[in-house]
């Protein structure tokens, strides 16, 4: 398996993770306010999967 494969496959699995926290801190603000941030951190750097080199 190539690393960039292996690297997507990461992230794929923080995001997922993150959306575990977003659900389990429901009813907790700061708790939701750090998982939120936690999962739009995952989504940036997903980004560079998506896009074209150039």
């Amino acid at each position: 398996m190539h690393n960039h494969k292996i690297n997507f496959i990461g992230w794929i699995l923080f995001v997922l993770s993150a959306i575990g926290f977003c659900i389990a801190s429901i009813g907790s603000f700061w708790a939701m306010f750090g998982s939120i941030f936690f999962l739009i951190a995952c989504l940036v750097f997903l980004i560079p999967f998506f896009r074209d080199d150039e």
